[in-house]
C-alpha cells in the first residue's frame, strides 16, 4: 500500500510539473514567434511605401539629360565646410529604379551633419544608359561637386561614395577609376578622388555576378553591352575588383541573409582588396536583407550610419560619437 501511495504521489508531482511546463512552452513558443517577425529582413515594399523623403535643398543638372543626369544636394545646418557624402542608388543598373528608393538614407546622414550629393544617371532602358554612359554619368556627376563645392561650403577633401546594391558596384568604380589608363573610355585626367567608400551590400565583381542566374544577375550583361567572354576590355575597366588597389579606405557592410547579392561578394573583394594592401572594413549584419542596410528604420541603421559617420571623422569622432 506504501508503494502505491508513493507512486500516486510521484504521477502527481509529474503530472503538476507537466501542466507547469505546458504555458511555459506555448509562451516561448509564442516569443520566438514574436521576436523572429520584428527582426525579420526589410522587404522592398517596405522600402517602397516608406514615408517620401523631405525634398532636397537644390537639385543641379550636370549633363544635357535633365530627366537622368542631375543631383539632389542637401545641406546641414550651419556655415560649414561640410563633409560630403556622394549617394548612389541600386536597382540592378535599370531605369525602372530612380535616387528616390535611398533619398531618406541622405537625409538622414545630413541630419547627422554630412552634405549628401544623391544623384541620378542614366540607366539600361534610357537612352545613353548602359556602357559607357552609366560610368560617364556618375562619374561626371561626381566631379561637378568642383563647380559648385565654394558657394556650398563643401569640403573637397571630405568626400566620400557610399552606393547600396549595384550603387555600390558603381560607388566603388568611382573610388578606383583612377586607376584606369588614359586610353580607357572612361577615362577622366583630374577626378576627384574621394576619401573612401562604403559599399552597402554591393556588387564588387561583375564578371562572376553576372554568372549568376538571378534578375539582377542577368542585368550585368545589358549593362556592359556584353558577356565578360566578348568584352573582356569594357569589363577590366568597369570591374572594381580588377581595378585594385583603391588606395582609400573601404568599408563594405552585408546582410547575412542576402539573397540578392550574395555575402561573398563583399567577402571576396575585402580578401583582395587587402592582399593589394588597401584598408578595408567588413561588416556582416546578422539577419539582414539586401534592404536593411538603406532603410533607415531597420534595426541596422545606426551601424550603416556610424561606419559613414567614421569614415569622414565627423568633429575628430569615431563610431561613439553618433548619438
Amino acid at each position: 500500500m506504501k508503494n502505491i501511495r508513493q507512486k500516486i504521489y510521484a504521477y502527481g508531482i509529474l503530472r503538476f510539473r507537466f501542466l507547469w511546463l505546458t504555458p511555459c512552452f506555448f509562451i516561448i513558443v509564442l516569443y520566438w514567434s514574436v521576436t523572429s517577425q520584428v527582426r525579420a529582413a526589410v522587404t522592398w515594399e517596405q522600402i517602397l511605401t516608406q514615408a517620401a523623403a523631405p525634398p532636397a535643398d537644390n537639385r543641379f543638372k550636370y549633363g544635357r539629360d535633365s530627366l537622368h543626369q542631375y543631383g539632389d544636394l542637401r545641406l546641414p545646418p550651419g556655415n560649414g565646410p561640410f563633409p560630403v557624402a556622394v549617394v548612389i542608388h541600386g536597382g540592378c543598373w535599370s531605369s525602372e529604379y530612380t535616387q528616390r528608393d535611398i533619398a531618406n538614407l541622405s537625409a538622414a546622414l545630413t541630419r547627422k551633419g554630412i552634405a549628401t550629393w544623391t544623384l541620378e544617371y542614366r540607366r539600361v532602358g534610357n537612352i545613353g544608359g548602359g556602357w559607357p554612359g552609366t560610368f560617364l554619368d556618375v562619374a561626371g556627376g561626381t566631379d561637378f561637386l568642383h563647380s559648385i563645392a565654394a558657394e556650398y561650403s563643401l569640403d573637397l577633401d571630405r568626400v566620400i561614395a557610399v552606393g547600396h546594391s549595384s550603387g555600390g558596384h558603381l560607388a566603388l568604380w568611382l573610388g578606383l577609376r583612377h586607376n584606369l589608363p588614359a586610353s580607357s573610355e572612361l577615362y577622366a585626367p583630374d577626378p576627384l578622388r574621394l576619401r573612401g567608400v562604403v559599399s552597402l551590400a554591393g556588387i564588387t565583381d561583375i564578371r562572376t555576378y553576372g554568372a549568376g542566374a538571378g534578375v539582377c544577375n542577368r542585368a550585368v550583361t545589358a549593362l556592359m553591352g556584353g558577356p565578360a567572354r566578348r568584352a573582356p576590355g569594357r569589363y577590366r575597366q568597369a570591374n572594381p575588383v580588377a581595378l585594385l588597389p583603391a588606395g582609400i579606405p573601404v568599408v563594405l557592410l552585408y546582410g547575412s541573409s542576402d539573397t540578392i547579392v550574395a555575402p561573398g561578394q563583399s567577402r571576396v573583394f575585402a580578401r583582395a582588396a587587402r592582399n593589394s594592401g588597401d584598408e578595408v572594413e567588413l561588416l556582416a549584419l546578422k539577419r539582414a536583407g539586401h534592404f536593411d542596410l538603406i532603410a533607415t528604420f531597420s534595426e541596422h541603421w545606426r551601424t550603416v550610419e556610424r561606419e559613414i559617420v567614421k569614415l569622414l571623422q565627423i568633429n575628430g569622432s569615431h563610431a561613439d560619437n553618433v548619438p
